[in-house]
């Protein structure tokens, strides 16, 4: 079996359906949509504090790790709704194996942003109090 030889309509296809992945993941899956917005959050208020670049690792790591995990667990839950569409108990076994996975990284991703945000957030509500 020989190699395929590089296309550049063949490499952005690829992209295409990846691309195609988190638009259905982000339209369908309510937690990613929150998880979205949590990123978004994080992002805005690294750039507000300007934090260090490697605060930006540990914040854009956690980020893609709740992402990544995200769209792990929607397309096994995919899957196994595609081969078992009636209930099993075993199915309901993965999908809350996989759901605890993505819960990990949540709040990973949350003690993340507590050890990055968290001083500088509390600086800025006593400069709020004390101006009151």
């Amino acid at each position: 079996m020989g190699k395929s030889k590089y296309s550049f309509t063949t490499r952005a296809r690829s992209f295409r359906f990846a691309i195609n992945g988190l638009i259905h993941l982000f339209k369908s899956e309510v937690n990613a949509q929150i998880h979205l917005l949590a990123a978004i959050l994080a992002i805005g208020m690294g750039l507000y504090f300007q934090i260090q670049t490697s605060e930006w690792l540990w914040v854009i790591s956690a980020i893609a790790l709740v992402i990544i995990l995200e769209m792990v667990n929607t397309a096994i839950e995919e899957i196994m709704d595609l081969l078992h569409p009636d209930q099993n108990p075993k199915v309901g076994v993965i999908k809350d194996l996989v759901a605890g996975a993505v819960l990990i990284s949540a709040i990973y991703a949350s003690a993340v942003g507590l050890f990055i945000f968290g001083e500088p957030c509390l600086n800025v509500a006593k400069t709020l109090l004390t101006s009151l």
